[in-house]
């Protein structure tokens, strides 16, 4: 079996569990008074899934032909397996939405960065809240302290307007602020990139439209 056939077999059930694993960390996040066997139980789930995601690392490893470059090119798939202890960083679960992503997204170059940076821009906002909220709401001196203060510091913070109401005084804040920065910078220059190519591919086919209007007058 190739790579390529494991994924696809593996995508929906993976995209479940990423699913799953977002229910049972943002729950005890957003609601910090939950029941404690409750939360021992969403624990569980989280620590399930990481041993999933794990295996089928694994397997994806072991079906690699060059096992050491498909590594490195999965950088992040080794990242939420080796720092599981890292509670934000276990986001990165989720992107086993890209690959939903991926193949949902229209063929040409405009509509693919149109999928790609509605769909990047709704989860980094999501989900660095959850993270943020996660890290700071304890902490000394916080004022991220509520999922609205967290979505409205998520939302100025990647869109790189930067009211500077609000900001995480935690270093892993800070680690995912710089996350949520180099994604807006990634953005914008997406959506400017998409605009450009649009531009071009309009022209191109304005010209080409031209010449063979002009050819076929010649014709007559």
């Amino acid at each position: 079996m190739s790579v390529e056939r494991w994924e696809r077999r593996s995508e929906v059930p993976l995209l479940l569990l990423a699913l799953a694993f977002l229910v049972a960390y943002a729950w005890p996040v957003l609601d910090p008074r939950i029941d404690p066997t409750l939360a021992t139980f969403l624990d569980y789930i989280s620590w399930t899934v990481w041993a999933a995601f794990a295996i089928d690392f694994a397997v994806r490893l072991a079906l690699a032909r060059d096992r050491g470059n498909y590594a490195v090119r999965h950088w992040y798939d080794v990242a939420l397996i080796v720092l599981p202890v890292l509670r934000p960083l276990r986001l990165l679960r989720l992107l086993a939405f890209v690959r939903i992503l991926n193949r949902s997204a229209v063929g040409n170059l405009a509509g693919r960065v149109t999928t790609y940076v509605i769909g990047a821009a709704v989860m980094a906002v999501g989900l660095g809240a959850v993270a943020a909220l996660d890290a700071e709401q304890d902490a000394p001196n916080a004022n991220i302290t509520t999922i609205g203060d967290a979505l409205w510091w998520a939302a100025t913070t990647v869109t790189t307007v930067g009211y500077g109401d609000r900001y995480p005084v935690t270093t892993t804040g800070r680690v995912i602020a710089v996350m949520l920065m180099v994604v807006g910078i990634a953005l914008v220059g997406a959506i400017t990139a998409s605009i450009a190519a649009w531009f071009v591919s309009s022209l191109e086919d304005d010209k080409r439209n031209a010449r063979e209007a002009q050819a076929s007058q010649e014709e007559q």
